[in-house]
């Protein structure tokens, strides 16, 4: 063996051999990177779809069974008519993620008869709502009553020795905020018609869609 070889009777392979193995292993993945979030991120919000339609049979099924297929719960729907004689007008409140919202917006669109279908949850709208409220009332308190929906800008439509029957009209959280008044007279029944819209300014459409 040469002198220059090693300096301590180890053998250079060996040495480097030793080296390698108390080196630090490279890290290894702990997995697959996570999966990028779809737009949207899942969060629930609620949306207002206004939806155009043909006024013949079967329509309002076809709606209500795609949103039933895509696991929607609607809020309200309301349907009324246009100014043309043959559409109809629905407006639904529903609760979803933005993406999954926007395929059934267009989904609706592909439905035979559907005309046009607008998301206007992010636009400036008039919001209103109508409710007849059935409320439980006696000669002690019937003042105390009327003097709520006074205030409340309500109209008393049908008085009983026993109960008034109250129309409200106006957004959403001030129909709430009545019902909550009046809860603790104690509320024989209540319906709601579910919020209608209108976009606010000089679009339209049901002139988007007039043929």
């Amino acid at each position: 063996m040469s002198a220059d070889a090693s300096s301590n009777g180890v053998v250079p392979e060996v040495a480097a051999a030793s080296a390698a193995s108390t080196s630090p292993a490279p890290a290894r993945s702990a997995g697959p990177p996570p999966a990028r979030a779809l737009p949207g991120g899942g969060e629930t919000r609620r949306h207002t779809l206004i939806a155009i339609v043909l006024d013949k049979p079967g329509v309002l099924n076809r709606v209500a069974s795609l949103m039933r297929a895509r696991n929607f719960n609607i809020d309200s729907l309301a349907v009324s008519r246009t100014d043309q004689p043959d559409v109809s007008r629905m407006t639904i409140t529903l609760h979803g993620d933005d993406v999954a919202v926007e395929q059934a917006a267009k989904q609706l669109y592909r439905l035979i008869d559907v005309l046009k279908v607008q998301d206007v949850t992010a636009e400036s709208v008039v919001a209103q709502e109508l409710a007849l409220v059935k409320i439980r009332a006696t000669d002690s308190n019937r003042g105390e009553i009327l003097k709520l929906v006074e205030l409340s800008k309500g109209r008393v439509v049908d008085l009983a020795p026993e109960s008034v029957v109250v129309e409200v009209t106006g957004p959403e959280a001030e129909i709430d905020g009545f019902v909550a008044l009046v809860r603790s007279y104690g509320i024989k029944e209540i319906v709601r018609t579910g919020s209608v819209v209108m976009s606010r300014g000089s679009n339209s459409i049901e002139e988007a869609v007039k043929r």
